[in-house]
């Protein structure tokens, strides 16, 4: 129990800190450039998902 306390404290205390720096123009650049990244990375997982669909649909439907 112990160590959900601190786990919340520090995802508070690291909450508090991302949206000091966000404020700062550093920060927000900082932070857009971050999610820039994630979302590139989001759009290659799922392309990689879809690719990979058409693949096993492609197998399935040539043991057909």
């Amino acid at each position: 129990m112990k160590n959900v306390l601190w786990l919340i404290v520090g995802v508070g205390v690291g909450f508090v800190a991302a949206h000091q720096i966000a404020k700062t123009p550093q920060g927000k650049q900082f932070f857009d450039d971050v999610n820039a990244k994630a979302h590139d990375f989001g759009d290659a997982v799922v392309d990689g998902y879809k690719q990979r669909e058409a693949e096993l649909r492609a197998a399935v439907a040539d043991i057909k």
